[in-house]
C-alpha cells in the first residue's frame, strides 16, 4: 500500500524534490516558487527574522530570563522543564541550569513506552545537576486504550495521546508549583514543522475520537491532575486565567545537535538512544505504519530543518528519504503490540483501514480559524508555544 494522507497514490504523483531541503511532493500542502524552493524553506527564513539567534536572540533570552527568575522569587522553583532523556531535552536543562542559572523542577511524562537508555539519561543529567525530577505516570488502562484507538481511527497522528500527556503533565506541575513558566526544547531550526495533517494537536479532536471509537472512558479534567485532557477550553485555563507561558529557548539560541553531545555526553553522562525520538519505543511502530500506509517520512521533514540550517549534507539526506528508518524493529514493533494486548494478526487488519486524517473526525479546528488573529497574539506573548500559530495556518494542508 502506497498512500499518501490525502488519498493520492505515490506512483500518480508528479513528484519534485524541493530545490534547496528535501521535502517532496509527498507532503501535503507543498508549494513551489520559481526557483524550485518550497514553501517550508520560505516558512523557515521567515522564522529566523522572527526569532534570530546570535546576539540578538541572547538579549532575548537575557530579558526573558530576568523576568522568570523575578516570577519565581520566594518559590522552589522559576521554571519547569519538560524532559524525555534524548538530546534536545537534556541540552535544554543543561543551559537551563549552567548558562541561564535558573531554578527548574525537571517534569517527564510516562505512558508506559519508555526506552531504558533515555531513562538512565534523565536520572544522570538531574543527578548531576542537581535538579529534581518528578515522573508523572498515565493511567495505563487510558494510555493503552488511546494508542489502539488511534490505529482505529486510522490516522497518522498515532503519538497524540502521549504529546498531549506531555502537555498536560507540564501545566499540572506548573500550576501545582505556582510556577509561570515551561521551556521545552523544541526548535524549528532542527526539527522543522510538520505538516497539519500529519501532526494533529488538539486535545478536543483526541476526546471526540476517543468517545467514538474508544472503550475507555477519560477521566475528567482538574487542573491539578489534567490527564489527557487538553482541550481549548482546558488550555485558555492554564494560559489567560493562570498566566502560563511556554517558551521554547532554542528558537533563540544557536544551537548545533553535534555540538550538544560534545557537552551532555562528557557532563552528562548521556547515551544516544538510538534514534531521535526513540526515548519513546512506540515510534518504532509509528515509523512502521507512516511508511507502509501513509507514505509519511516525518524524518525527512526534520532532515530538510537540519539541511536548511547547515547541520547536514544535503545529498546525505536525500539519500535515506523515504527509506526504512533504523528504528523500525520487528522486535519493539512486537514489543509495542504486547503492551498493547493486540495480536499482530489485528494489527495487521487495522493497517488495511483506509487512510484518513484529523478533518474526518470532530475537531476544534474550525473554532481555532475563527480565533485566527488571538492564537497569533498568544504565541508571540509566550502564552504558546511560538510555532504554534505558523503550524496551524502556514504549514501545509
Amino acid at each position: 500500500m502506497s498512500v499518501i494522507v490525502n488519498g493520492i497514490t505515490k506512483e500518480s504523483l508528479q513528484m519534485q524534490t524541493c530545490t534547496r531541503c528535501v521535502q517532496d511532493s509527498t507532503v501535503p500542502g507543498i508549494r513551489f516558487n520559481a526557483k524550485g524552493e518550497c514553501n517550508f524553506c520560505e516558512l523557515h527564513d521567515k522564522m529566523e527574522l522572527l526569532f534570530p539567534n546570535g546576539e540578538k536572540g541572547k538579549q532575548y533570552l537575557e530579558k526573558t530570563f530576568a523576568r522568570v527568575r523575578e516570577e519565581g522569587k520566594g518559590k522552589k522553583y522559576d521554571c519547569i522543564v519538560g524532559m524525555s532523556g534524548g538530546r534536545d531535552s537534556t541540552i535544554l536543562l543543561w543551559k537551563v541550569v549552567k548558562e541561564w542559572k535558573l531554578r527548574p523542577l525537571a517534569v517527564h511524562f510516562n505512558d508506559g513506552f519508555d526506552n531504558p537508555v533515555a531513562g538512565e539519561n534523565m536520572i544522570n543529567a538531574v543527578n548531576k545537576l542537581g535538579v529534581e525530577l518528578r515522573t508523572i505516570t498515565s493511567d495505563w488502562r487510558e494510555a493503552k486504550d488511546l494508542k489502539i484507538t488511534f490505529l482505529k481511527a486510522s490516522t497518522p497522528d498515532l503519538n497524540l495521546g502521549t504529546d498531549i500527556g506531555i502537555a498536560s503533565s507540564l501545566y499540572q506541575a506548573a500550576y501545582v508549583e505556582n510556577v509561570k513558566t515551561i521551556l521545552i526544547g523544541q526548535s524549528f531550526r532542527t526539527e522543522g514543522v510538520k505538516p497539519l495533517s500529519w501532526s494533529f494537536f488538539d486535545g478536543d479532536y483526541l476526546r471526540n475520537v476517543q468517545n467514538q471509537l474508544g472503550t475507555v472512558k477519560l477521566r475528567p479534567w482538574k487542573p491539578e491532575d489534567p490527564g489527557f485532557n487538553l482541550g481549548m477550553k482546558e488550555l485558555a485555563y492554564y494560559t489567560i486565567v493562570k498566566g502560563i507561558k511556554t517558551i521554547t529557548p532554542m528558537y533563540s539560541s544557536d544551537y548545533i545537535r553535534e555540538e550538544a553531545e560534545k557537552i551532555i555526553v562528557p557532563e552528562l553522562g548521556w547515551v544516544y538512544p538510538g534514534a531521535h525520538y526513540f526515548d519513546d519505543l512506540y515510534h518504532s511502530l509509528i515509523k512502521y505504519v507512516h511508511r507502509v500506509k501513509f507514505n509519511i517520512d516525518m524524518n525527512m521533514n526534520s532532515d530538510s530543518a537540519l539541511v536548511r540550517s547547515g547541520q547536514l549534507n544535503r545529498d546525505i539526506a536525500l539519500a535515506r528519504a523515504h527509506g526504512v528508518y533504523q528504528i523500525e524493529s520487528d522486535r519493539i514493533i512486537d514489543l509495542c503490540l504486547k503492551r498493547l494486548g493486540l495480536k499482530r494478526e489485528e494489527f495487521d487488519e487495522m493497517m488495511k483501514l483506509s487512510p484518513k486524517t484529523f478533518r474526518d473526525y470532530s475537531t476544534s479546528y474550525s473554532l481555532m480559524r475563527l480565533f485566527k488573529y488571538p492564537i497569533w497574539l498568544a504565541s508571540r506573548l509566550n502564552l504558546v508555544p511560538k510555532v504554534v500559530y505558523d503550524k496551524y495556518f502556514n504549514c501545509g494542508a
